[in-house]
């Protein structure tokens, strides 16, 4: 074994001993801190036995705490014993739109069902599930009550068939109440959570209420990424311009001591909004996200732990919240005028503004005509297409000149074959553009008016509900990918091949070889590298990205890939005669062409270049000689 070996055979046993020296440290930890743990739990049994021992020697009249096992929480409150063992029921309020079950255990939403809207496998879409949610206040009266922890008493009289009253009561008189109001006809939940006769119980110190909301948000759509990526958690501060979120594909969380006014658990086209009219004091949220296999076709954890402000010391307390369960639509979320319109994802300022004012009234405006939303799609991109032709017309005639010049091109090449020609290549081939009148900046204009435009489309799309399970030709859902093509592993990232990603990308492919084969690439490295990336790689990379995107989006790119295919062939056709631009070449032969500012600065730029090589030249010369 030589040295080499023999070193390397050393540094290897040095880290596995390393390694495992550091796992056993590990391991001593855990179960130290395991036998911590232990040690508390048993603390606290013995302080529950010891409470509860010491409670029954006062009260040895109360049965139902005489009832309760050994090692289970004794309050103060005769009543309140009775609440933490009793059994809840159930009450059912309907409107138009919703159907939400409380349950007095903990007074509370158990499930929220969202009526005329379904799962992607037809099933009724509930955005609260039985279960998979807690909505609870912890107040300090003088002990710590949480409500998620007693049943409240089910007031009949007091509720109707869009009102529901519960009530927990105390020993010396008063109770907490909560009252929920489903208003007619929208997806709105008034709460009101009151505190009556409860002035000698809750200190004079105690300012605050903790509020805690923790949903599951179950699966909803077809594709689990895209689904995903468009779900997250908002919370808005007072007269602020927009939520700030965390999630969108990653768990996160977040914590603020400053004022919040409401917060989302936003799934792609469904949120559960919570707003607190007076305002939360503090804010704890945390998310995550369940795997694409989860077993109970769950999407993601969300968690928010608030504070509510309270003015102890009054015989009646009432806190004001209210809630949103519904769809994301813009027009809807916006007449609240709470800003909840924000939790859609539309861009930025530019971008945004295009799509609320343009897009959004625009889709609206021919909905109410028209049925197929796949024809919508294209009604709108022809329109936006007529909108910036006066922009492209330009930049497509040129194009179409360029072609007719192709034979001159072709014949520079020949003339300048070498790669250190290559910047009097660039000088003739701008001289004769400049001769047929053909503006290669004409293009910049029409791609800058373009581009926010394709990107509030891009933004539209996957956050438009309108698009939700909308058939059109082979696809079932315009707003997820039309896998006509599924397989069950993962390759490459993708599982399936979606038909308007595919058709998409030919169409870009197609257009990037009318477009290149005009340019004057020669022998031209970078030039060349440009029109593989244009010809090959964007419209491969398109279909990746579109592949698990919604297949409106993908429609929409292709048809306009098709118009702009279409407006090249008319412009070349009848508005670009080639025998008009060869006269107008042959007449300015012999002739200097005007120089533009652009032509000026960069024979400037190429004067300076030959004077650098020559300087470097002569003091390479000099270096020689020496």
């Amino acid at each position: 074994m030589d040295k080499n070996s023999l070193i390397g055979w050393v540094l290897i046993g040095l880290i596995m001993l390393g390694f495992f020296g550091y796992q056993s440290r590990e391991v001593k930890k855990q179960m130290a801190w395991q036998a911590q743990l232990d040690s508390l739990s048993a603390v606290e049994a013995y302080r529950q036995d010891s409470i509860r021992a010491a409670y029954l020697a006062e009260h040895p009249e109360d049965t139902v705490v005489a009832a309760l096992p050994a090692q289970t929480a004794v309050y103060s409150d005769s009543l309140l014993n009775a609440a933490s063992q009793a059994e809840g029921q159930r009450v059912t309020l309907e409107n138009e739109k919703l159907e939400i079950t409380f349950t007095t255990s903990g007074a509370q939403p158990l499930s929220v069902r969202v009526k005329d809207f379904q799962m992607y496998d037809k099933s009724d879409l509930y955005i609260l599930q039985e279960g998979k949610a807690q909505l609870g206040f912890v107040v300090y009266a003088p002990t710590a009550v949480d409500t998620r922890k007693f049943t409240f008493q089910y007031i009949p009289e007091a509720s109707t068939d869009s009102t529901v009253v519960m009530r927990l009561p105390f020993a010396n008189g008063g109770y907490i109440e909560e009252t929920f109001t489903l208003v007619k006809d929208s997806y709105s939940v008034n709460q009101v959570l009151s505190f009556v006769g409860m002035q000698d119980l809750i200190p004079r110190n105690v300012g605050s209420i903790d509020v805690d909301f923790d949903a599951i948000i179950p699966r909803m759509e077809k594709g689990y990424k895209n689904e995903s990526q468009y779900s997250r958690l908002n919370y808005y501060f007072p007269d602020d311009k927009k939520p700030e979120n965390i999630g969108n594909g990653r768990k996160g969380s977040k914590r603020f001591d400053n004022k919040i006014e409401w917060f989302a658990f936003q799934q792609q086209f469904f949120s559960a909004i919570m707003r607190a009219p007076k305002d939360f004091t503090y804010g704890e949220f945390t998310i995550d996200y369940m795997g694409k296999d989860d077993s109970d076709h769950n999407l993601m954890s969300c968690t928010a732990s608030m504070r509510a402000d309270i003015q102890p010391g009054a015989p009646r307390i009432d806190i004001p919240f209210e809630f949103y369960f519904g769809p994301n639509d813009y027009k809807g979320l916006k007449a609240y005028d709470h800003a909840y319109e924000k939790v859609i994802p539309l861009g930025g300022k530019l971008v945004g503004w295009i799509t609320k004012w343009v897009i959004i009234p625009l889709f609206d405006w021919l909905s109410k005509f028209i049925q197929s939303f796949g024809l919508i799609i294209l009604l709108m991109t022809i329109f936006i297409k007529l909108v910036v032709l006066p922009f492209a017309y330009k930049s497509l005639s040129s194009s179409a000149k360029m072609q007719v010049l192709k034979p001159e091109l072709d014949k520079i090449n020949a003339k300048y074959p070498k790669q250190e020609d290559a910047m009097k290549k660039q000088q003739a081939t701008m001289e004769l553009y400049r001769k047929a009148g053909v503006n290669m900046m004409g293009g910049c204009l029409p791609m800058l008016l373009q581009f926010p435009i394709l990107w509030a489309m891009f933004r539209f799309f996957p956050a438009s509900i309108q698009l939700r399970q909308q058939p059109f030709l082979w696809a079932e859902d315009l707003s997820a990918y039309d896998d006509v093509i599924h397989w069950g592993t993962s390759i490459l990232g993708m599982d399936h091949i979606s038909l308007f990603a595919l058709l998409m990308a030919l169409s870009m492919f197609f257009y990037s070889r009318i477009t290149m084969q005009n340019q004057n690439t020669g022998n031209d490295p970078n030039a060349q590298m440009m029109r593989f990336m244009s010809l090959y790689m964007m419209p491969i990379m398109m279909f990746f990205i579109c592949n698990n995107l919604s297949s409106g989006l993908s429609y929409y790119y292709l048809l306009s890939n098709l118009i702009t295919m279409l407006e090249t062939w008319i412009i070349k056709k009848w508005f670009v005669h080639p025998e008009e631009i060869l006269a107008k070449l042959k007449a300015a032969e012999g002739k200097p062409a005007p120089k533009s500012k652009w032509q000026q600065r960069l024979e400037e730029a190429q004067k300076m270049q030959r004077e650098m090589q020559k300087q470097q030249a002569q003091q390479q010369k000099k270096n020689g000689k020496r």
